[in-house]
């Protein structure tokens, strides 16, 4: 177990599960300065959280003296105590989130805000009933998010718009990217359009209409290279001479066809799943060539904050 360091001044941080998701938001806060304390159910994934907190440093490329502001705690209380912020990465089972939000509610300071990086599950779910639900919040990342940083903030119907504040504030002093949403919808943003996107791939695939490989190399060199600089507003507002307004009179039509036209949820099927099977790695390459996939993400993330 590490000892955490770092001036009396410095932001205290609660990091409640550490498997991939939870060690990557401590090495977010501890990078920043923070001082963090973590703590996971299982003994086993204790006892060696810090040592795949430096190999996760070594991929990524980041300071692993950052790792000495990570202690791991042997229990909640002692983890939540005297901390502005809780990061809550339990199962996506909404049984387990309203066990882990009640000790939360009843264990944390009542100005601790608590978060949670659900995925799937939307606060009210898991905070109704309970007398803290207004400091209750979802902070969605992407995975990784050491090394992708934008961060849906998701309030709850019952969270206070300060907390939305202080969360919001959080995000950006810990070099993250906050995108804060109004209130709560199934499947934040980014699964939304995540889901429209694959459905519409998923299909032309099964159609035969390209290959996965092609399907890939659309996005990676086509749409994506676009996306990663400006996002698909900024971009359609540069691709007609007279801005978005001139793009939607002139494409909006074709584009309107084109949405009405594209799969839903039907575009899922055994048959898709079994052609992408055939043509991507298989399932014992996906741990290392995700290490890989981690590391290159790092180099990215360096060069775009070099190159702002």
């Amino acid at each position: 177990m590490s000892q955490a360091q770092g001036n009396s001044t410095a932001r205290r941080i609660a990091i409640i599960g550490g498997g991939l998701i939870g060690r990557a938001w401590a090495l977010v806060f501890a990078r920043a300065g923070c001082e963090v304390k973590l703590w996971d159910p299982d003994p086993t994934v204790r006892a060696r959280v810090i040592d795949q907190l430096l190999e996760t440093c070594q991929r990524s490329g980041d300071d692993p003296s950052a790792v000495a502001r990570v202690t791991v705690c042997a229990d909640m209380a002692t983890t939540v105590d005297q901390v502005e912020w809780v990061q809550e990465n339990g199962p996506e089972n909404l049984g387990i989130k309203r066990e882990i939000y009640a000790e939360l509610d009843r264990t944390a300071a009542l100005e601790t805000i608590l978060a949670s990086s659900s995925s799937a599950l939307v606060a009210s779910s898991f905070a109704a009933g309970l007398a803290g639900r207004a400091r209750i919040l979802v902070a969605h990342p992407v995975n990784p998010p050491h090394v992708i940083p934008v961060v849906e903030l998701c309030p709850g119907p019952d969270t206070a718009p300060d907390v939305m504040d202080r969360a919001e504030e959080l995000m950006h002093a810990v070099a993250q990217v906050p995108v804060r949403l109004s209130r709560e919808i199934d499947g934040f943003v980014l699964n939304r359009l995540q889901a429209v996107v694959l459905a519409e791939a998923m299909r032309l695939i099964e159609q035969g209409i390209v290959t996965p490989q092609g399907l890939d190399d659309t996005i990676r060199h086509g749409l994506g290279r676009r996306w990663v600089l400006l996002g698909p507003m900024a971009t359609i507002n540069l691709n007609a001479p007279g801005g978005v307004k001139d793009y939607l009179h002139r494409y909006g039509p074709t584009m309107a066809r084109l949405s009405d036209s594209a799969a839903r949820g039907e575009a899922f099927t055994e048959a898709a799943a079994e052609i992408l099977a055939a043509n991507l790695p298989v399932p014992e390459l996906v741990q290392e060539l995700s290490l890989q996939r981690d590391a290159r993400l790092g180099e990215l993330s360096r060069f775009l904050h070099n190159n702002k």
